[in-house]
C-alpha cells in the first residue's frame, strides 16, 4: 500500500473507495495526478493531499469528488 493511504482512510471511505491489491496502483496514480506530483514520489504526494483534505471543507469535498470521478473514468 502506498505510504500515505493509511492516513487517508476517512477520505477513501468518504469517496466509497476500498483499496484492493487489484486497484491500489491505479488509485495511487490517480492521486498523484490530482495533486500534480510525479508518480511514485510519496512524500510530496502526501503533502499535496494534506493541503487539499485538511484545509477547508470545500477543498476536501472537491478532492473527494475529483477522486471518485477519475476512478469511475478508469473503471468504465
Amino acid at each position: 500500500m502506498s505510504c500515505y493511504f493509511r492516513h487517508m482512510k476517512d477520505v477513501l471511505k468518504e469517496a466509497g473507495i476500498e483499496i484492493t491489491p487489484e486497484n491500489k496502483k491505479e488509485i495511487d496514480r490517480i492521486i498523484h495526478e490530482l495533486v500534480e506530483v510525479e508518480y511514485k514520489t510519496c512524500s510530496p504526494t502526501w503533502k499535496g493531499v494534506k493541503e487539499r483534505i485538511r484545509g477547508d471543507e470545500a477543498s476536501r469535498s472537491r478532492f473527494v469528488t475529483r477522486l471518485k470521478e477519475k476512478l469511475s473514468e478508469v473503471e468504465s
